[in-house]
């Protein structure tokens, strides 16, 4: 049978209406179409145990799934560290490779699909992941995912300046000399003290707004502001226990990033499982 080429108009007619359902996606998406926001509850010692058991079940579960596919996060994390290096710009390491914890929960949105997907009973690939293209979930995390650029970039720059307030401009020439510095006089270790504790003031900040958010985004019509709002909400009511779980994220982070970040492919998956069923036991499902 012979194929003709379809009238330009109506072409046209299809495109403008598939762009508009894309664009109501995506409105959909940031304002949210929930009549009331979600309930939350109080989260318990007992809860964040029972993410950490689960989270390390699907990691188990998806193992050689979620090594392919975070071993990019690491790579990223030690280009950036060489990018300081060879700018001579040592005193940035450091922010770097702290404040790199900060775009976690980004970086983290597919292992939530993936444990979303396994919880419902569904055969889970490393393609799951990239089931959160979807333009109705995408565009918040997107949103959402520009926020924590945002903090990340502030922060980068507060360390800047607490080390030219403490230790000034100049830079030594070599590392080691760089270290002596740092660790052996006392602007050395005021830098240290102002860093730590500005840089604990934005890791709480990305904690109490995001880690309930971006799985929200996947499994719940919220919208950006009433997700960010029920994260809130969680921390408030369970204080003690969202501090700890940060402690947690903070010190396995860490420790993940020390072999020049390789330990983060390890990490960040188990991390990633557990952030979704923490929020499932701080926001039950209707």
């Amino acid at each position: 049978m012979a194929q003709t080429i379809g009238n330009p108009l109506t072409w046209l007619a299809r495109a403008a209406i598939g762009a508009g359902h894309e664009a109501a996606e995506a409105h959909d998406g940031l304002s949210g179409s929930a009549a009331a926001p979600p309930a939350v509850r109080a989260l318990t010692e007992a809860d964040l145990r029972e993410a950490l058991r689960k989270g390390l079940a699907d990691f188990t579960a998806l193992r050689s799934d979620v090594i392919f596919l975070m071993a990019i996060y690491p790579v990223i994390g030690l280009v950036l560290t060489l990018v300081a290096f060879h700018g001579a710009r040592l005193e940035m390491v450091f922010p770097l490779a702290g404040g790199f914890i900060l775009l976690g929960p980004v970086v983290a949105t597919g292992l939530y699909e993936m444990s979303r997907q396994r919880e419902s009973g569904a055969v889970v690939g490393w393609g799951a992941a990239f089931d959160v293209m979807r333009t109705r979930v995408i565009v918040p995390v997107i949103v959402l995912g520009a926020g924590l650029v945002a903090v990340f970039l502030t922060w980068l720059y507060a360390a800047h300046v607490i080390h030219a307030l403490t230790l000034g401009a100049a830079m030594p020439d070599t590392v080691g000399a760089f270290l002596r510095e740092v660790l052996t006089t006392g602007a050395g270790w005021l830098m240290i003290v102002l860093g730590m504790g500005v840089g604990l003031g934005f890791a709480a900040l990305v904690l109490a707004t995001s880690f309930v958010a971006f799985p929200m985004l996947i499994n719940r019509r919220a919208g950006v502001v009433q997700a960010v709002l029920s994260s809130l909400d969680v921390a408030r009511a369970s204080p003690a226990v969202v501090a700890r779980w940060g402690l947690i994220v903070g010190v396995a982070m860490f420790l993940g990033a020390l072999p020049a970040f390789l330990g983060l492919a390890l990490v960040l998956p188990v991390l990633g499982h557990a952030t979704w069923h923490l929020y499932r036991a701080a926001v039950p499902q209707d």
